[in-house]
């Protein structure tokens, strides 16, 4: 009989003294990068990180691609061209009303190529309230948080630099 006591004592202690972790909502489990390694060629989710709250007026995303294409973030490129700010549910359907904003430092660049920074993965955080990313080319840290109908940013300047930020709106011709 003090076998199943000692046990059930042993179990006990192990469950009161183990380690406790932090309280999750499930949210966190979240990874927004799962299924943005498209290409036109090859669907594998046609997803894009996105920031937003639940019935939010707009998304937030990093841009990889080109503005207007469709593609806005893909996992297999090395350079962000901005945050940008969408309707877009899905690459197919493309996008309206939208823009992107890029932090630079040092001189005003305005076009999408030119003002595009080498990011690592390594130096990302993508969950759907929360998006931070280490910009190499500019040495600056962006933040993005989402509101019910806009975002609140935080750019981190780590050099003494003047930081411009650089926007960018859609514009199509219409035939």
């Amino acid at each position: 009989m003090k076998t199943p006591t000692y046990i059930l004592l042993s179990i006990l202690l192990l469950i009161t003294i183990s380690p406790t972790s932090a309280a999750h909502n499930p949210v966190d489990y979240v990874s927004t990068l799962v299924g943005s390694a498209s290409k036109s060629e090859l669907s594998t989710g046609n997803t894009y990180p996105a920031i937003a709250l639940p019935w939010g007026m707009n998304f937030w995303t990093p841009q990889t691609g080109k503005m207007g294409d469709g593609w806005t973030y893909t996992y297999g490129a090395d350079k962000i061209r901005g945050l940008k700010q969408t309707h877009q549910p899905s690459p197919w359907i493309n996008d309206y009303g939208q823009f992107s904003i890029m932090p630079v430092v040092g001189k005003k660049v305005f076009d999408e190529e030119g003002r595009a920074s080498w990011f690592s993965h390594k130096a990302e955080t993508a969950t759907p309230y929360y998006y931070k990313v280490y910009l190499a080319d500019y040495d600056v840290t962006a933040e993005i948080s989402p509101t019910s109908r806009a975002a609140a940013m935080r750019f981190t300047i780590h050099k003494q630099m003047k930081l411009i930020l650089s926007l960018m709106p859609l514009i199509k011709v219409l035939p």
